[in-house]
Parts: structure tokens; sequence; C-alpha cells
């Protein structure tokens, strides 16, 4: 290890991968999310992996009460947080050892040596004085200690905190040292911390003054390493981005499908982890009419959503694994009464309660199946943090169109991280056309419909003319009043049916990317897009044959599905559970023989794992 210090001139690099990592109380996910909007701003593509504890304070120290937060940034497209790390921030000793195996051969490790004492080290399980050592680093990782406890308690003395408070500003240090460290202006650094703490200004100067201290510290003493520059994103397309995390971009694509509708959005729901912060973001938006209620449960908030569609407003409800089982009698009664809902799903490990703050797929035939009798309704799935904007538009879109329930399903992963985003003009979004009675209709019953499409015509309570009882009872297809008929009970099944499978009429077809004519078809949904889309372009580039048919349109599968995966002689599907998708494909696609790639360990996919597992299929 250099232990020098040098006045290197700054390198100019592609991409990093850094990782802030400590207690769950050292602000390290605040951290990396301030990191990731400056680097945004300032045109780096970015992917984000927040990871940490599902305690709300484990003991500090321990290996169990480390979170973490790792950004990627890079001059060209980034499509994961990355498999490995370059830069560490450890702030204690379990901090290191928790991500000792993710550092690569040459990265760097930057720790607070104030934190390395014996009683911090033997909380984290170390036997030695000498964690490095014990962990048998090699040489050609660069140590880079800072005694980010002493820097910290300086920068602050000047302001009357109590010990508690000044440590709390140890992530600030960390930051504005990172800052410097990779040619970050933290001037718009103190953009972000004006808007987080316009209302407490003694605890805004607090961070300022930390955050300008930490950067300092590395101008002043030229640490023993280069700086690094980034060059901003010249594939990027022209246009004002931003950084956002999946379940803001949740929350703002229903405010934009509302918006375009013409509707009030009401969102009812219930808090629960990973979900919780689409309900927060819609609770600021008061301002433009969004309204949103925290029910008594998650009962509770389906129904009250549904009230709400039937009123006319766009409805939502948002939810876990565990809130949609709870949920689903309601999704049933939003069948059976033909009412646009959108239900989002931000998956997590399960079940039950499971590990509520760590990601999973598991929740697909839940989504596809879980409701009592024939209750089929559309299901679709974002695939990255910026695209969950879209596909809460288009599950908007389709929930109004087509008079019907959706399930959009994301996860944690996508849900807490976070990726580049261009803010679209609310005039380029596709039209959405509530499928609403005619001028003409009135009389007309409440299960009168479209005989082409089988989509029933919408009228709101209030409209004159257009007088109707709904419920979930089942109801004559002429004429609108119960019926327990037989006959007519399996037509109002079959045209509830129908109607479902017509949305295939306007879903897109799969698209193959990576090499068509492949040895290899790789199958994927959802949220393991971007660890596929970066196995196969590694792999293509070496030399192989690799495609992949990445599915966001779940139910009803896009037309052509049958007819691309069955172009190819080998089909895998990988997903975080255990082969829901698989076995979906194989009940609607005969004689595939599909090879499964499952993880099911509360965290995504590497691409290194997948490199080794396709290489070995084409072997």
């Amino acid at each position: 290890m250099n232990g020098e210090m040098n006045n290197s001139k700054a390198i100019e690099i592609d991409n990093v991968v850094i990782r802030f990592s400590g207690d769950s109380g050292d602000g390290m996910q605040f951290t990396g999310t301030l990191f990731a909007k400056l680097s945004a701003i300032l045109g780096n593509e970015i992917s984000t992996f927040p990871d940490f504890p599902a305690e709300v304070r484990a003991p500090q120290g321990t290996l169990e009460g480390v979170s973490g937060f790792q950004v990627h940034i890079g001059s060209k497209k980034v499509y994961t947080p990355g498999d490995e790390v370059d830069v560490l921030v450890a702030m204690n000793p379990a901090a290191l050892k928790v991500n000792a195996k993710t550092i690569k051969k040459n990265g760097i490790i930057i720790f607070d040596s104030d934190a390395f004492q014996t009683s911090n080290l033997q909380k984290a399980g170390f036997k030695t004085e000498n964690p490095f050592e014990e962990l048998s680093f090699p040489e050609t990782i660069q140590l880079i200690p800072v005694p980010l406890t002493t820097l910290t308690k300086k920068s602050l003395e000047e302001f009357d905190l109590d010990n508690k408070k000044v440590l709390q500003s140890k992530n600030m240090v960390a930051l504005g040292l990172i800052c410097w460290l990779f040619n970050r202006p933290i001037d718009k650094a103190y953009h972000f911390l004006e808007k987080k703490f316009n209302k407490k200004p003694n605890i805004l100067r607090v961070n300022i003054k930390a955050l300008t201290d930490g950067f300092n510290y590395g101008e002043n003493l030229q640490l023993s390493i280069s700086t690094f520059i980034i060059e901003k994103s010249y594939e990027t397309p022209k246009g004002k981005y931003t950084s956002i995390n999946g379940n803001k971009a949740v929350a703002w694509g229903l405010i934009a499908a509302a918006e375009k509708a013409d509707k009030h959005l009401f969102l009812g729901s219930y808090p629960i982890t990973p979900a919780s912060d689409i309900m927060h973001e819609l609770a600021l938006r008061k301002d433009i009419g969004v309204k949103m209620v925290q029910a008594e449960d998650e009962i509770g908030g389906i129904t009250m959503a549904i009230g709400a569609s039937f009123a006319g407003c766009l409805a939502a409800t948002s939810t876990s694994g565990p809130g949609m089982a709870l949920k689903s009698e309601g999704m049933g009664l939003a069948v059976m009464a033909e009412l646009p809902l959108v239900i989002i799903d931000v998956m997590r490990s399960g079940p039950s309660t499971g590990m509520p703050t760590k990601t999973e797929q598991s929740d697909l035939f839940q989504a596809l199946y879980g409701r009592s009798g024939e209750s089929p309704l559309v299901v679709i799935a974002a695939s990255t943090p910026d695209n969950c904007f879209n596909y809460a538009y288009i599950a908007s879109k389709i929930a109004l169109e087509y008079i019907t329930p959706v399930i959009l399903l994301t996860d944690g992963y996508l849900g807490n991280g976070s990726s580049l985003w261009k803010l679209p003009k609310l005039e380029e979004l596709p039209e959405i056309i509530p499928h609403y009675v005619k001028p003409g209709m009135e009389g007309c019953k409440v299960t009168t419909r479209d005989e082409k499409t089988k989509i029933p015509y919408r009228s709101i309570p209030g409209m004159k003319g257009f007088c109707h009882c709904n419920g979930g009872l089942e109801k004559d297809y002429t004429t609108g009043n119960l019926s327990t008929d037989p006959i007519n009970h399996e037509k109002m099944v079959l045209a509830r049916q129908e109607k479902i499978n017509n949305v295939t009429n306007i879903i897109p077809d799969i698209q193959i990317e990576g090499n068509e004519d492949a040895d290899l078809l790789v199958v994927g949904w959802g949220s393991t897009y971007g660890h596929l889309i970066s196995a196969i372009n590694l792999l293509n580039n070496e030399g192989y044959k690799v495609a992949l048919a990445h599915f966001n349109y779940l139910f009803p599968l896009p037309k052509n599905t049958e007819k691309v995966i069955k172009r190819y002689k080998k089909v895998v599907v990988c997903e975080l559970n255990t082969g829901q998708f698989a076995a979906y494909l194989s009940s609607k696609i005969s004689q595939v023989n599909f090879f499964k790639y499952n993880r099911i360990q509360g965290q995504p996919f590497t691409v290194n794992e997948l490199i080794a597992y396709f290489k070995q299929l084409l072997s």
C-alpha cells in the first residue's frame, strides 16, 4: 500500500462503482442518494442499489446492522449498480467485513480510522487488530485511512451540538471527500441540502459545513490517490434529466395519467415496506389535487380505491406481497364490478413478513391467479426505476380504456433504486380515452358493452339518464339485473375474459435484443432486465451468440410470444423466484424445454454469475 501523499493529476474513466456503508443510523442512504442526484444533474448515467436491514436500528457496530448504498455512475449507458465495488467508504469494521468480497482487486477502501478500535473490531467478529490482513486483501487494494470522527468533531466545534448530533454529520464529511475524489462540484450539493433542510436552518448550516470541510480535506492534503473525472454521457438524448427511484416514478406516472385523462387521482393504501414511499410522494401533491388516504388496513385501502373508481376517479392502491393477499377479495370485486383500478405491488422477500427490505419476484403467481373464481385482470411489470413512470402511466391507461383492474409489479430493487430519468412532456404521452357512455346511450345498463371488444361502457354516478347499480353479485348480460342463471354466468365470465384477451391488440410485440441468430435465448421479466442485458452484451462482445426476450406485459402475453420463443433451440428463463414465469410460459407454450436460472436470496442477480451460467449452457 502506498501511504505517501502525491499531487497526481485527475484520471479520466468511463465509469465507477462506489458503495457507502456503515451503521443503519449513519445516513448511508441519504449520502448515496445525494451523490447519485449530483451525478445525474452533471449528465452521468446512474444506477443505484440501496441495501439496508429491516430493523429500525440494529445494534451499532454489528454485521446485522450494516446499511449500504451502492451507486454506479458512467459516461455511457449504465444498466446495473455493478457486481463489484471500485471504492468502498467504510464507516466501521462491520461495514468493511460485510462488503469485503465485493471489492475489486484494484479497488480503494476509504475508512474511518477512528472507528477501527478494539471494541468495534470485536463487535464485527474480527479476531485480530488488523482486519485488512485478516480478510486477506491483496496488496493491489489501496487503503486510505481518514479520521472521519475527529474531522467531524473539529469541523462542527463552533456549533452548540452534543456528541451524538455531531457524529450524525460524519456522512457529510465522507460525502465531501468523495465529491473531491470524483471532481463533483459541491455547490450543486448545497442545492439539494437546502431543499431538504429549508425549514431547519441550523441543521442545514451544520451539513454544509461538514460537507465543505470533507471536500477541503481531500483538496488540501492531496490524499494518496489520484482524483477521477467521469465525463457526462453524450449518448443520452437531449432533454432535462434527474435521478428518480422507482417508487417516486410510479407516483408521478399516476399523476401524469390522471392529468392526461382529466381525472382526479385517488390513492387508498396502507403503509408497508417497500411500497410506502408511493404514499409519501402522493401525499405531498395535494397542491395539484391528488387525494391520498391512509386506510386502517390493506382491505380498507383497496375498497376505498374501488369506491373512488366508482365515483369517477383514477383510483389506485399500493402494497407489497402480504398486502396483496389481503387485497385479493377487493380485486375480485373490482373484476366482477368491472371498475378501473391500478394495484401496485412492490414485491419483497416473503412469505409473510419475510425479509421486508430485500427484493424478490415471488408474487407473480399471486398476481396472475391469487383471487377467487374466474377473475382475469391485466398484469404488467416495470423493468427499470425510470420506466416505473411509463408502466404506471400505461397501467392507468389500460385500466381506464378497458375498464379493468391492472396489477403493476415492481419490487424493492426498483422501488428503492434509482436511475437517470428524462422528464417527459405531457403532450408527448399517449392519449388516454376512458371508455365512457356516449350521447344517445341514455338508459343503457351497467353491463352494456362494445360487442367487438367486450369493454363495458362506463357511466359516472350523477350523470343524467345513466342511473345504475353495481357490486359483486353476478349480473344479467342484457338487463344488468342480478342473475344466478348458469348460462348467463358462463356468458359473463367469458365476456370478462375476452375483454382482457383483447388487450393484446394494444400491447407491443416482444422484441429481441442482442444477437437475433443466437444459440441461446434468455428470457426475463421485470427488474432483472439490467443484469440480463449487461451479461448478454458482454457475451456477444466475446463472440458468443446470445439473445434476450424481456417481458413487461405478463397477462395477457404479447401476441408473438410463442413464435419468438420457438425460434430458438435453447431457452433459459431467469427470475428471482423458484421458477414461476417459467412454469407460466410452460402452461402457455407446448413442446419447449425451458431451462431455469433462479435466485431467492433477497438480492438481485450479478452479471458475473449470469455469464458463467450462460457459458455453461452454451458449452
